[in-house]
């Protein structure tokens, strides 16, 4: 096998969702590529919804960073305290540290944590366009190169897991990973019940009994959805993303309510880890899916965010309302993705 051979994964264009935010607005076509067919035409679905309302999804970017931990030991505990006010009094001096390896990285808060005389300190950096993995990690690096000849530590490693990277975890959504975005919409009763098949109150139930109730049950970490991660993977593949963050991305929340006689209805996604440079983006397909959305070029991430967040939204409605009505949900996978003389509906 040749080693530059590359996977096919079927993209199709979905949409347009009608769209408002700050940064971009209006009808755009998304690309997703799965294997997983019925996601398509649900998506469109809910796409759909999103032209039957004048306002459309609106959607909004509140915080965008990456991280990186480094782990640090000590002789002792007190030591440990000690070394930590320390770290935090320097900070300015790491900052410039930080600017000295690129152009585009930017130190913007640290958190420590002190386990025993362990110290796990959390750095937190905005990256530019890309996602920042690697500008992070070499952004650390220079951090823990200064940090072991100033002061009395040793060396534990690059990577101490509280970044937290393509884990779930809670410190994520709590202290910012990635892109934090949420996006809603209001919708008619008329519009639920024609499109939807469901009435608002039913959907806000569903939600209320499955994903919070539900998740809570299960014992999730800082997660209310029913298949986020269906329309992150579809959006990653399509562009160019490190697939294995929609682990850590697919930990956010639906809400829902009643609102004079209108389904509320949004997605929060708090840590959204996506860019538009980076490896991965400059094979062509991408660069084309990146430049039919208008997400190349200056905010072209932070774009990317809030189309990938609109996007979940229209997934999420559509399944949820396809959930309220028995049998919905298998006899639409069941046509789509069986041969025809197997379907028996």
């Amino acid at each position: 096998m040749k080693s530059d051979t590359f996977a096919s994964v079927p993209m199709r264009m979905v949409g347009p969702i009608n769209l408002a935010s700050d940064l971009i607005s209006g009808e755009i076509f998304v690309p997703l590529a799965t294997y997983e067919s019925p996601l398509w035409p649900s998506v469109a679905r809910g796409a759909k919804i999103s032209k039957q309302v004048p306002a459309g999804i609106t959607a909004v970017l509140v915080s965008s960073c990456m991280t990186r931990s480094i782990l640090f030991e000590s002789s002792d505990a007190c030591q440990a305290a000690k070394i930590s006010q320390e770290i935090y009094a320097l900070e300015d001096t790491l900052a410039a540290k930080v600017a000295s390896q690129s152009r585009f990285a930017k130190l913007k808060s640290m958190h420590i944590e002190i386990v025993g005389k362990l110290l796990y300190v959390r750095l937190s950096f905005s990256t530019g366009e890309a996602s920042g993995h690697n500008m992070a990690t070499k952004a650390a690096q220079a951090i823990m190169d200064f940090l072991l000849a100033q002061l009395t530590l040793t060396y534990v490693s690059i990577s101490a897991n509280i970044c937290c990277d393509k884990k779930p975890a809670a410190i994520n959504g709590i202290l910012g990973r990635g892109k934090y975005v949420v996006a809603d919409i209001k919708i008619a009763r008329h519009i639920c019940e024609r499109y939807l098949r469901a009435t608002p109150e039913q959907i806000h139930n569903l939600n209320i009994k499955k994903n919070l109730l539900g998740t809570n049950i299960a014992g999730a970490v800082r997660t209310a959805n029913a298949h986020f991660a269906n329309m992150l993977l579809a959006i990653y593949l399509a562009t160019g993303q490190d697939a294995a963050n929609i682990v850590e991305g697919s930990q956010g929340f639906v809400t829902t309510d009643i609102v004079d006689d209108h389904l509320y209805f949004s997605v929060t996604l708090p840590n959204l880890i996506i860019g538009t440079v980076g490896n991965g983006k400059e094979l062509a397909f991408v660069q084309e899916n990146l430049q039919s959305m208008g997400c190349l070029g200056a905010e072209g991430a932070d774009k990317l965010a809030i189309i990938t967040a609109a996007t979940v939204l229209c997934g999420e409605l559509s399944l949820l309302a396809a959930q309220t009505n028995p049998g919905e949900l298998l006899r639409t996978h069941m046509l789509m993705e069986r041969r025809p003389q197997n379907v028996k509906v």
